[in-house]
Formats: C-alpha cells, structure tokens, sequence
C-alpha cells in the first residue's frame, strides 16, 4: 500500500517538474522575440528619422 503512494507522489512530482522545464523555455522563447520585435521597432524609427533629417 505505501508503495503505491510513493510511486503517486514520485509522478506527481516529475510531472510537475516537466511543465515547469516546458514553461520556462517557452517564456525565454518569448522574451528573446519580443526583445528581438523591439529592436527591430527601434531600428525603424531610426532610419525613419535619419531620412526627416
């Protein structure tokens, strides 16, 4: 009986470990774009003002 618990909790916690991994590279995946979205803004408005000048 107490081995069916331990293996419960043992899951329970790989699981839990494996959304957390999938988790934290999605958001790293997303903040390296949106930085990459706001240089990309920047740069265009740079350029824009270069030729104002």
């Amino acid at each position: 009986m107490m081995l069916w618990a331990a293996v419960t909790l043992l899951g329970f916690l790989v699981l839990t470990a494996l959304v957390i991994a999938m988790g934290t590279q999605s958001t790293a995946r997303y903040e390296q774009e949106k930085r990459a979205a706001t240089r990309a803004s920047s740069g265009r408005q740079n350029a824009s003002e270069a030729v104002r000048a």
